[in-house]
């Protein structure tokens, strides 16, 4: 059996709770519009996407409220480590995206931010759905009997 190809992508940061409060739909892989500090910023992983989401501004999508710290080295020339940055998506996907925010009430999460393979900053965004609080006890209860099952079966031999 041949070996998988690795992929040269470096996550910078993750949303992990984002799989457990919303039901991800559809994800899009979207380009970041960033400045130079926030890049150097990014590669030394300097970044946290837990409370951001995606938001249409005059027809286009801008990700919000992710923060990417402060680049030290970068003096008077650094950034504002909470503005919205903009998201380069086709034209198609984003009027899709926003048809689902304002029709379906749905949201668009940011999933993860990494570099792809030719070193480009890249977020993965979802189109979801918040969860009610007993879908997340549905989700948890779950996740604590697939854990559960796996010890039973590995003390069983």
């Amino acid at each position: 059996m041949a070996a998988k190809p690795e992929t040269k992508t470096k996550i910078v940061a993750d949303n992990r709770k984002a799989r457990f409060n919303y039901a991800i739909d559809e994800t899009f892989e979207a380009g970041v519009a960033l400045t130079g500090s926030e890049v150097k910023s990014l590669r030394s992983g300097k970044a946290s996407i837990a409370e951001a989401y995606a938001a249409t501004r005059d027809g286009e999508l801008w990700l919000m409220n992710s923060n990417i710290t402060e680049y030290k080295q970068a003096g008077r020339f650094n950034h504002a480590p909470k503005r919205p940055r903009k998201l380069l998506l086709h034209r198609r996907q984003i009027n899709k995206l926003m048809g689902a925010i304002e029709r379906e009430g749905m949201t668009v999460v940011p999933l993860k931010i990494y570099f792809n393979e030719k070193g480009r900053a890249k977020v993965e965004i979802a189109l979801a759905k918040g969860k009610k609080l007993y879908d997340k006890r549905a989700t948890e209860k779950k996740r604590d009997w697939a854990r559960e099952r796996g010890r039973l079966m590995r003390d069983k031999g």
